[in-house]
């Protein structure tokens, strides 16, 4: 597969907004042999993880030598690290945004935000009428120019993701456009934020904060953090970013006011999904994804390795473009009803060490408050409907193995993939390739550069169909964007544009509900009316299996959690 979008490819990851150490960002599909009888390690859980589960060998920094270097796999080459500009929600660019830049509320295993003292001293509700939120700064807090963090970091943040001015190319506006203003408080480390109206969600606003030095502009918020990290502020910054060696290297900021990192280097080397279980056995890189049956049962034999699991938000769905056959709604739900999701399931998890089932709703996890099925008929495998759906959209039956036709025109569709792709992520591709034939649809298949997966097909929407993964989204509101109708020249993360007025305001009723049951149930109201658009397919929770060096501490599958990079190391 390919990447993630903020967490994306078949199966890249996009960490909406968009995943981190997430190193992983792909998708996946389809099972070659298990594991060796008696060679490979015993097998996985039988049952779903609980929320909260992670593996990251917890130990006490006392515990790990001084020193040492730590090797990751991403899996293409960064362009834009600024993680909330429209291109820059590739999860391995915020992982290393996170590392490098103040994480103000990293979230524990259970996926709650808590304050990091190192930058918050406190942020919480100050007032409700109108709710304001107050955060104190550590004065110690500076950027990597010399200047502090203060309240003007906060106000340009909001300035740029407000919706006030288009010419800011965001990935998400939502929770930032509640903001009234934004104040100095009792001095320049204190920043009061005024909200329009209650807003539940504002522990996950202002996640990395940015220096105002370099994002008060749209030039430098869209240009200025491409294939580079102006200013930093945290216990790591950027050692070296090395295009031709394909390499991100970072290092312990000697000016850190803090505890100093373990580690003395972090290397994140550009590798193509299909290298990546390669280069660990090679020992080129210390972290690898073990999710697919002819990955695990080589690394799960690799000396010294664990195989460590986590219970993550990441979904993995199919995304329909609104261009061309697709502007109709009847044909979109046609693909719906003629895409066999059990079927591709089953390919998908026929070998995995872990259960796989089909994932019913488009914001909440299976293991999460407030889950339930809304994909309706929509989620059933009915190809007679489908094709009822096709006749009434005028598109002629021309018999088996013929495409259907329209005015002159074949009913064609282009399903858009990464080169780097795995065989799990080709195998997805050409079943529905081969079920949405069956219907009379012709679709083929396109494989591009992975530089320009994202930057220039699905971020443009310059597909019918493509498949990527959604991760970290902990809090519902988090997928505002990727739902929500574009406007202007914003298209937010709605990649294919496909939405609705009546979806927009569930969500914005959803985010200004204080009862988490109100909430929820809105949620969900839009949840079904989203199935019912065909904007995307969900097909099901992508399990977390990763290979990590077993001596390696305080990293591996982090689940709903974060990773501490002050901490990971080696054991002694």
């Amino acid at each position: 597969m390919t990447g993630t979008r903020v967490a994306r490819s078949a199966l890249t990851a996009r960490r909406t907004a968009v995943t981190a150490a997430a190193l992983c960002s792909a998708l996946v599909l389809a099972g070659c042999g298990g594991p060796d009888d008696g060679d490979a390690k015993a097998p996985r859980k039988a049952a779903p993880l609980p929320a909260g589960a992670q593996e990251v060998n917890p130990r006490p920094v006392a515990e790990l030598r001084q020193g040492g270097t730590v090797k990751f796999g991403i899996q293409t080459w960064i362009h834009q690290y600024n993680a909330y500009q429209v291109d820059g929600t590739n999860g391995d660019a915020m992982a290393i945004l996170e590392q490098v830049e103040p994480l103000l509320m990293p979230r524990d295993a259970k996926g709650v935000p808590h304050p990091d003292p190192h930058y918050l001293l406190s942020a919480k509700i100050t007032s409700t009428g109108p709710q304001v939120v107050t955060y104190k700064l550590n004065p110690k807090a500076r950027w990597s120019d010399g200047k502090r963090l203060s309240w003007r970091d906060f106000a340009a943040l909001t300035k740029a993701l407000d919706g006030s001015d288009d010419r800011y190319l965001v990935a998400d506006s939502s929770g930032y456009d509640q903001i009234a203003k934004v104040e100095r408080g009792a001095d320049d480390q204190e920043a009061r934020v005024t909200f329009k109206a209650a807003y539940a969600d504002w522990p996950r606003l202002f996640r990395t904060l940015l220096p105002a030095s370099q994002i008060d502009t749209p030039e430098k918020f869209n240009k200025g953090w491409i294939e580079r990290i102006p200013v930093t502020s945290a216990a790591w910054k950027v050692g070296n970013i090395d295009k031709t060696a394909q390499t991100v290297t970072t290092v312990p900021d000697p000016e850190w006011w803090g505890d100093k990192p373990r580690l003395s280097r972090i290397t994140w080397r550009a590798l193509q999904t299909s290298a990546l279980t390669e280069a660990y056995l090679n020992k080129e890189i210390d972290d690898a994804p073990a999710i697919l049956p002819e990955d695990y049962k080589r690394l799960a034999k690799a000396p010294g390795t664990d195989i460590r699991d986590g219970a993550r938000w990441d979904e993995v769905h199919i995304t329909l473009g609104g261009r061309g056959p697709l502007k109709d709604l009847k044909v979109r739900q046609a693909v719906d009803l003629g895409i066999d999701r059990k079927g591709i399931i089953t390919a998908f998890a026929k070998d995995l060490e872990a259960p796989v089932k089909p994932l019913d709703n488009h914001f909440f996890m299976p293991n999460q408050a407030g889950y339930r099925s809304n994909s309706g008929k929509w989620g059933k495998f009915d190809p007679q409907g489908a094709a009822k759906l096709l006749d009434e959209a005028g598109w002629k039956d021309n018999g088996p193995d013929s495409p259907r036709t329209k005015g002159g025109k074949k009913l064609q569709l282009t399903y858009v993939l990464s080169a780097g792709s795995s065989s799990s992520s080709l195998d997805q591709a050409q079943i529905v390739q081969q079920q949405l034939g069956q219907i009379g649809f012709k679709v083929s298949l396109q494989k591009v550069p992975d530089a320009d997966y994202f930057e220039k097909y699905v971020d443009r929407g310059n597909f019918d169909l493509v498949s990527f993964r959604n991760v970290d989204q902990i809090f519902p509101s988090q997928l505002f964007s990727t739902f929500q109708r574009p406007r202007g020249k914003q298209s937010y993360l709605n990649f294919g544009g496909i939405g609705t007025a009546g979806i927009d305001e569930l969500m914005t009723r959803a985010g200004h509900a204080t009862d988490p049951a109100e909430a929820r149930s809105l949620y969900n109201q839009a949840d079904a009316r989203i199935w019912a658009q065909g904007h995307s397919i969900e097909l099901y929770q992508r399990p977390q299996i990763r290979a990590v060096r077993a001596k390696l501490a305080n990293y591996g599958a982090s689940g709903l959690g974060d990773i501490d990079y002050v901490k990971i190391g080696w054991e002694k």
